[in-house]
């Protein structure tokens, strides 16, 4: 079965069709710049450019940075604040003429690693972390999704975790990797305490630079680099949109 994900992200839309079976990318990713200002019907014109590209008819899942409820966005990431209370749903399968399954794009990526990835197989509670502008979350249960966290935002020392431990955070800072790690350290260690994780995944940008910081992370659960990298979300959002063929 193949379905087509699409991910949106605040400088990017990119997507490809997904063989649902493998995890793979069926073809090449296209991707389109995100519009500036990042409102609801330009980003909308371009997730049906990318339908368009492959001249895609069929169900179609796409991510979004956002709190997704029912469709709607409850909040806003790195895009426009008047996507808050629009019907993401509604909209793109409008602009491209396909059903359409819209998720928190952490969500998305956590789905890909759990179903496809580092986190294949493996029960119990596994947390998956994307470190990049900010920090994303995805927790699963026995490999169930519990959908939204954003914990990016646990505050820690006055501030949210995200705006200390992001990995835009190191670079704006000039962090070496060791002092870095000491303030993701302090974030999985909250982690740790509230949750009892078996496994973390962390993914992002971050997660190919794995032999430069992981001697330094320090944490009771195993750790583990995302294996899916910038794919993730393109492939955890065909995923979760397989219902839709049955249905459709």
């Amino acid at each position: 079965m193949n379905i087509l994900g699409i991910d949106i992200g605040g400088s990017g839309i990119k997507g490809a069709p997904v063989d649902l079976e493998k995890g793979d990318l069926t073809a090449e990713r296209h991707r389109i710049p995100t519009p500036q200002p990042s409102i609801p019907a330009a980003v909308a014109e371009n997730v049906g450019r990318i339908a368009r590209h492959f001249s895609w008819s069929d169900p179609i899942g796409c991510t979004f940075p956002a709190v997704i409820k029912n469709g709607v966005a409850w909040s806003a990431a790195n895009v426009d604040r008047s996507w808050i209370g629009t019907d993401a749903r509604r909209l793109l399968e409008k602009a491209t003429g396909c059903p359409v399954r819209v998720i928190n794009d952490a969500d998305a990526a956590g789905i890909a690693e759990v179903t496809y990835g580092a986190g294949k197989g493996r029960r119990g509670v596994v947390i998956l972390l994307t470190f990049g502008t900010g920090i994303g979350s995805a927790v699963f249960t026995d490999g169930r999704l519990v959908p939204n966290t954003e914990f990016g935002h646990m505050e820690i020392r006055g501030k949210d975790a995200e705006l200390r431990a992001a990995a835009r955070i190191r670079k704006e800072k000039n962090l070496g990797w060791k002092k870095w790690i000491v303030r993701v350290n302090e974030f999985l260690s909250r982690m740790d305490v509230l949750f009892s994780p078996d496994l973390f995944i962390l993914g992002g940008g971050v997660s190919r630079r794995w032999d430069r910081f992981s001697a330094y992370l320090d944490t009771r659960a195993e750790v583990v680099p995302a294996r899916l990298l910038n794919q993730a979300g393109i492939i955890g959002a065909a995923h979760a949109a397989r219902s839709l063929r049955k249905t459709s």
